[in-house]
């Protein structure tokens, strides 16, 4: 059976977000940032645990390159970098906001000790 025009068509917005948001650690790089008043690369690894240096490298670049971060680099010795919501990350606060009470309403997850401390009370979302 040939493929129609009807039969691929596919919803650019939700495909476009799928792009941005598709990575493994992005979703929780904006989460952080947004609710738990985490800026720094090293103070974001070590938030996310298992992720690589070069993995969260990539991660914050590409949410910067797509206009959810911006960068600000204090050109000192150690280098100083921190990551802050743009406007268009944050406009996204609430979206993220609302996914993680879903989530906590229709997922069954077990949170363990260290997760639940890093994670703000779900009223104050």
């Amino acid at each position: 059976m040939r493929k129609t025009e009807t039969m691929v068509r596919r919803c650019k917005t939700m495909s476009t977000l799928q792009k941005i948001l598709g990575g493994k650690w992005k979703l929780e790089i904006l989460y952080y940032i947004a609710f738990s008043d985490i800026h720094r690369f090293g103070q974001l690894r070590r938030q996310l645990g298992e992720i690589t240096e070069s993995s969260l490298t990539k991660q914050l670049r590409e949410l910067e390159a797509d206009g959810f971060l911006t960068r600000h680099d204090f050109h000192e010795v150690p280098p100083r970098v921190e990551y802050h919501l743009s406007g268009l990350g944050k406009s996204f606060i609430d979206v993220l906001a609302y996914m993680k009470q879903w989530g906590e309403q229709n997922l069954n997850t077990e949170i363990t000790a260290t997760d639940a401390t890093a994670l703000p009370p779900t009223n104050s979302i």
